[in-house]
């Protein structure tokens, strides 16, 4: 920290990533617990965009009309607050500012970088597998179901910053099969639904630490 009167430097906040093992898993709702749980962190939600047809239904998904030469950036209620959508969630669960970046895959990095110099709370939740290959989060949650059998391609590139998994559905504590062929039988932490306040337990440890 520099120390120079009348300079400001605001500290970094904590960075908390919320990634999804397969698509449509939970993610959101574990951030907006989550959310509901740290009052004043700010959230940010990353869509990887394309040029091309994903598959699915454009109306559902695509943002290839919403991409420009660099990543796009935005932040506030005016900007980010829709009724149903996962930035809207945010703001309703307590967010103090959301932010949405959307991004091709070559403009991840540095638009999750311009994300961030964005928060002034004292942490973030950061919606999102990809992220994590530019910015090493204190914490990076798995969201997956306990009978997982396919991984997408984000997530298998995440795995090896995973902090904890966390099931989103019905779940004994166990790893999914999947991830401990991954991990090569690596035993990673893991919460189910009803252990959330545990892995809440665990987060308010790191930000008191971060306090120190």
């Amino acid at each position: 920290m520099i120390d120079v009167p009348g300079f400001d430097q605001k500290a970094p906040p904590i960075i908390v990533g919320v990634g999804g093992l397969t698509s449509d898993v939970g993610k959101t709702t574990l951030v907006c617990e989550l959310l509901r749980a740290f009052p004043g962190w700010e959230a940010i939600k990353t869509t990887r965009g394309h040029y091309r047809s994903c598959g699915k239904d454009p109306a559902a998904c695509c943002v290839s009309d919403l991409l420009e030469d660099e990543a796009v950036i935005r932040s506030g209620r005016a900007e980010t607050y829709t009724v149903g959508k996962d930035t809207g969630m945010y703001w309703d669960s307590g967010a103090s500012n959301v932010h949405w970046m959307i991004a091709t895959d070559q403009q991840i990095g540095e638009g999750i970088r311009r994300t961030l110099e964005r928060v002034n709370a004292p942490g973030v939740f950061i919606e999102g597998n990809s992220f994590s290959e530019y910015v090493k989060p204190q914490f990076f949650i798995m969201v997956a179901r306990a009978d997982a059998q396919k991984i997408k391609t984000t997530a298998r590139r995440a795995l090896p910053r995973v902090s904890a998994f966390y099931f989103s559905g019905e779940g004994n504590g166990s790893q999914p099969p999947i991830a401990e062929k991954v991990r090569a039988g690596e035993q990673i932490p893991a919460y189910s639904r009803d252990q959330l306040s545990d892995l809440i337990l665990v987060l308010q440890n790191l930000k008191t630490a971060n306090q120190i």
